[in-house]
């Protein structure tokens, strides 16, 4: 790749086109070792962002020989550790920051840090960096947790804020079009789809529509109009879509006219219901990694189907079944057939579609429950579909993981 990047240096070299900007982008592109090519010397901001890429990414094969990946020169020291991220908070974006930091977990190994408060005031949080916080959940020491939570808690505010209020108004509208009635008192009268229902029926001489059909809503705006069940598979692949979960289920859980229930499983089921007032104890209440049997979790989740025409259960899980393949599709095809709106999500994430059981996915899609991935800015507009008893939006998945 490097020598692939310097030939093309050297070709805009021999060709002369390069210009000084241009020269200095392919300098810290390829990393100033003798083979880049650009013979191009950095002084000040850039060389210290040349040094603080150079800590994760340099190194050459060197590394690669002793087994150790491309580490060059961060050690396993929680303070040095600590003082590159924020440099690299000073050099780059926040976005181009939490790329840098996966990088650096994964390729130095560098969870074990994340147990030290000093390292989690450096990070830069997103859903990613939760997800990494909750499987270490288990190891964390006392001293650590506090400053856990303070960091998982500022992630999901910042998501609540960007995702409750289209979420909120995107449901209700759909709420109050499944709650329509034919026969509306006066004041719940729908006036625009009453016109549009009766315009066979308008009289050109007296100026007027005359509404044979009233369309309007139901009264009880404050009862509950919906049961929710998410089902979330919290095996290890799934953690962020179990981050996006949570804060959606609080989402949900604040409305009125929607009765919420979370349900998280790995080879066991666990209810966290009565913590959706706070999403940050629900990630608390998760244990991220283990098996799946997604049978099992479905048969605690069918239990609690009390009004099957008014219930939707959303199943979030790669579909990796580790229980019975045949009782989970029969449970499936039972709660559809008694009018469940059953809904599959392979990931709620921003990632796409990841490495998923095809054949399951094709099993569920026979039976009238297409299996797909879902943004979480699309989540709004999945829920409203099953809501209203319509065709599901289902996104195209163009890539998998």
């Amino acid at each position: 790749m490097t020598s692939d990047l310097a030939n093309d240096v050297a070709s805009d070299l021999a060709s002369g086109v390069v210009g000084d900007e241009r020269l200095r982008r392919w300098r810290l592109v390829l990393g100033g070792d003798g083979a880049d090519g650009t013979g191009r010397a950095l002084s000040g901001r850039d060389a210290a962002m040349d040094g603080a890429l150079s800590s994760l990414y340099g190194g050459g094969g060197r590394g690669e020989e002793r087994g150790q990946g491309r580490s060059a020169g961060l050690g396993a020291s929680a303070p040095s550790v600590a003082r590159w991220l924020g440099d690299i908070r000073t050099y780059f974006p926040s976005s181009v920051v939490q790329v840098i930091q996966r990088d650096a977990i994964d390729r130095l190994g560098l969870s074990a840090l994340l147990l030290e408060p000093e390292m989690l005031e450096a990070v830069e949080a997103d859903v990613h960096l939760v997800g990494t916080l909750l499987s270490l959940n288990q190891a964390m020491p006392e001293e650590t947790k506090d400053t856990a939570r303070a960091v998982v808690r500022k992630v999901v505010e910042d998501l609540e804020k960007r995702l409750a209020t289209r979420t909120r108004a995107t449901l209700t509208g759909a709420l109050d079009r499944s709650a329509r009635v034919r026969r509306p008192r006066h004041h719940d009268i729908d006036w625009n789809r009453t016109i549009a229902a009766n315009l066979k029926n308008y009289l050109p001489e007296y100026r007027t529509v005359v509404p044979e059909r009233l369309v309007g809503y139901g009264r009880a705006s404050r009862a509950v109009k919906k049961d929710v069940i998410l089902c979330v598979d919290q095996s290890g692949s799934m953690a962020a879509s179990v981050v996006y979960a949570s804060v959606f289920g609080a989402v949900l859980a604040s409305m009125r006219s929607i009765s919420t229930r979370l349900v998280v499983f790995d080879t066991s089921v666990v209810d966290l219901t009565d913590q959706l007032d706070d999403p940050v104890e629900v990630l608390f209440g998760t244990q991220l990694g283990g098996g799946t049997d997604i049978n099992r979790a479905l048969a605690y989740c069918q239990a609690r189907v009390a009004r099957p025409a008014d219930t939707v259960v959303v199943l979030i899980s790669d579909l990796y079944e580790g229980g019975i393949r045949n009782e989970m599709l029969k449970r499936v095809a039972a709660m559809k057939a008694s009018g469940v709106q059953f809904v599959t999500l392979l990931a709620l994430s921003d990632e796409g579609a990841p490495a998923y059981d095809h054949d399951h996915a094709a099993a569920l899609a026979a039976l009238g429950a297409p299996a797909f991935a879902c943004t979480p800015d699309h989540f709004p507009d999945v829920m409203a579909a099953a809501i209203e008893r319509r065709p599901l939006p289902v996104p195209e998945m163009s890539t998998h993981r």
